[in-house]
């Protein structure tokens, strides 16, 4: 029981991290990766 008590706590830890870790990662890809070409900046289509 003492173990299971323990092991949760860090199961719920590891798996924030890598969930943080994948959606950063899936953002630099959309920013800087191929599909950034398709992003459009809204201050260079309303110059003045």
């Amino acid at each position: 029981m003492q173990a299971e008590l323990r092991s949760r706590p860090h199961f719920y830890t590891i798996f924030l991290w890598c969930l943080l870790l994948s959606i950063t990662g899936y953002s630099i890809y959309v920013g800087f990766g191929p599909p950034s070409s398709q992003l459009q900046d809204p201050f260079e289509e309303h110059e003045d």
